[in-house]
């Protein structure tokens, strides 16, 4: 089963991965920020994912890393 994780502290919050997902599980965060005070992407349905890398492709930040 595929899966992503998300570095906290190299997210900005762009949301660029949130748009290129197909499968619509990555959402910016309205709570959670990181130490630079930015709200951060996070996966909201784990096993949704199929392991496409969109989000890890788009983000200008190398904050995702996608595992198969």
């Amino acid at each position: 089963m595929a899966y992503i994780t998300i570095d906290e502290e190299r997210c900005k919050g762009c949301g660029l991965c949130e748009r290129s997902c197909p499968k619509q599980i990555i959402k910016i965060s309205k709570q959670k920020t990181n130490l630079n005070g930015y709200f951060v992407a996070e996966c909201i349905d784990k096993d949704k994912c199929i392991g496409c890398a969109f989000c890890a492709i788009m983000c200008p930040d190398v904050a995702i890393e996608v595992y198969k």
